[in-house]
This record gives C-alpha cells, sequence and structure tokens, in this order.
C-alpha cells in the first residue's frame, strides 16, 4: 500500500499551505509594527495619576477616558471625588493649571477609604451586584453566595444600589501597612523639580563661613 506522503501533489501542497502562513505571518507581523498606533504620553501620565476606581462620577464610563478628556480640553482636572483635592492638585501641577476645587456637581471627597461588603446570610446570588462592578473584584455565581475581593475594590460604590435585598454595604477600611501612604503638600512637587544639591551644599558653605567667621 502507497503511503499518502509519497504523493508528490500532496507534499507541494502542504508545503504550498507552509509557506503561505509563514509570508501572511510575517506580513502581519511587519504591519503591526510599522502601523502601529502609539499611545499619548499626557494620557498616560494624567491616567496614572487617577484612582483607578473607575466609579463614573467624573461623568465618563471609566478613568481612562476621563483621563482622555482632561488632554483634549474637553473635562476639567476637578471632576474626581474618589481622588480628591490631592489628585486635583496633583494633575494641576502636571499639566501647569489652576488646581480648582472639587466640582460639587461630581459628588464628595470622602475622607475615609471604603469597599463593598456583602451579608452573606442576605445575598440571593442575583449576580446583579458582579455585572456592575468595574473592576470584577466580586465572585460568585447565580443563585450562590457572593463575596467582595477586598484587596481589588475600589469602593466605588457602583454595586450597592444594583442589590434588590440590600445586602451590600461600604466599610471603612483601617489605615495599615499595606494602604498607608504620605501626602504631600500640594506644592511639593514643583519644589522637588525645582530643588538642587547644590543649593544644599552652597548654602552649607555659607553657614561654615559665617561660623568661622564669629
Amino acid at each position: 500500500m502507497q503511503s499518502a506522503f509519497s504523493d508528490p501533489i500532496l507534499i507541494f501542497a502542504v508545503i504550498a499551505l507552509v509557506g503561505l502562513a509563514v509570508l501572511f505571518g510575517a506580513v502581519l507581523g511587519f504591519a503591526s509594527e510599522k502601523f502601529k498606533v502609539e499611545g499619548d504620553p499626557i494620557v498616560e501620565q494624567i491616567d496614572s495619576i487617577l484612582p483607578q476606581t473607575q466609579c463614573g462620577q467624573c461623568g465618563y464610563p471609566g478613568c481612562r477616558p476621563y483621563a482622555q478628556a482632561i488632554a483634549s480640553g474637553e473635562a476639567n482636572i476637578n471632576r474626581c471625588p474618589p481622588g480628591g483635592q490631592a489628585t486635583i492638585n496633583h494633575l494641576a501641577d502636571l499639566l501647569d493649571v489652576e488646581a480648582l476645587p472639587l466640582d460639587a456637581e461630581s459628588g464628595v471627597e470622602e475622607e475615609e477609604t471604603k469597599v463593598a461588603y456583602i451579608i452573606e446570610d442576605l445575598c440571593i446570588g442575583c449576580t446583579k451586584c458582579i455585572q456592575a462592578c468595574p473592576v470584577d473584584a466580586i465572585l460568585g455565581a447565580a443563585k450562590q453566595m457572593h463575596t467582595v475581593i477586598t484587596s481589588e475594590c475600589t469602593g466605588c460604590d457602583l454595586c450597592v444600589e444594583p442589590c434588590p435585598v440590600d445586602c451590600i454595604e461600604m466599610i471603612t477600611v483601617e489605615e495599615g501597612l499595606s494602604n498607608w501612604h504620605w501626602t504631600l503638600p500640594p506644592s511639593s512637587s514643583k519644589q522637588i523639580e525645582g530643588f538642587k544639591i547644590t543649593d544644599v551644599i552652597t548654602t552649607d558653605r555659607v553657614k561654615t563661613k559665617q561660623d568661622d567667621a564669629a
């Protein structure tokens, strides 16, 4: 019985298909590099400053769309309640614009960090909170108890309203090593940018000369 691989026509067809696959792959790879769309660096910088809660309080569906709106001049920098005044000040320093107070129509800045908590005994497993969560921080299945991944929850509060049995509460997160941060004064970044080590050396030399003269 003659093997199928001994047929020269079949062998040629296989070689031709492999060759075409390699050719198309090379063309697609070249096109992806040649026509790659570069991201706007200012959008990336703005997005990195925003708190990434994806809460939509700014009027946009997420932090990145809001960053794009700021970069294009479509939106002001003061529409992020989760970031608060500290974020506004940071954005003002980056964009060299005036640091406006938080827009009252967008919401109120929370003084404490909060996360969602599901009262398990009341949960009916409707999955509505899972659908509402923009960062996939809720685990569960239909007609099964749900739970919140605290480390992933951004405290956006979007899961509370859809719950038909009011089993979701926003609880305060106690400050610890994992969430503590040092808040700099509004103008600190500008002071650091203008800081030079030679200023310290010069000041120290002047002080030394004054001490010697005394």
